[in-house]
């Protein structure tokens, strides 16, 4: 078993309110591209509260969604993120959020079964912005590996 499992956590700022016209494609799909993601190979664990989303966490502004998720690795993250119908939409993302001038996304890793807190990923979110990539705080574009300690010995 892996000693470390792949965490991210991506913003965007709303074009419009969620529940408006604007935002009625993103809305309706939105459990249904939850669900694949939840079926994903290496998928571990995603932020939602009692509505099965994480809509109404809005820690970054009111007009800021979040989206956090644990995966057993970064392939198995591109995979459903770049490699399946969630592509679609990611594709579709100017349609429905801002441009942001700070990343909008961050990866890190965390001990295998550690669920990540909101507080845990702005931190890295601000390192990433402040420092740029690094082990503690990268992309997509820029990988760390595991800590060692997950390598396998012998």
């Amino acid at each position: 078993m892996p000693t470390y499992q792949l965490a991210q956590l991506n913003i965007a700022t709303l074009l419009a309110p969620l529940d408006s016209p604007p935002l009625h494609d993103f809305a309706a799909n939105l459990e249904r591209i939850n669900a694949l993601g939840e079926a994903s190979p290496g998928f571990v664990w995603r932020l939602k509260d009692d509505g099965g989303d994480a809509t109404a966490f809005r820690p970054f502004g009111d007009d800021v969604i979040v989206n956090m998720s644990v995966w057993d690795s970064i392939d198995a993250l591109a995979d459903f993120a770049y490699r399946s119908e969630h592509v679609d939409f990611f594709r579709r993302r100017r349609e429905w959020f801002a441009r942001m001038d700070t990343p909008a996304q961050v990866l890190w890793w965390v001990p295998h079964g550690h669920r990540p807190t909101l507080e845990e990923a702005a931190a890295r979110l601000a390192q990433l912005a402040q420092h740029g990539p690094g082990p503690a705080a990268f992309t997509f574009a820029r990988r760390f590996d595991a800590p060692a300690s997950a390598l396998p010995t012998g």
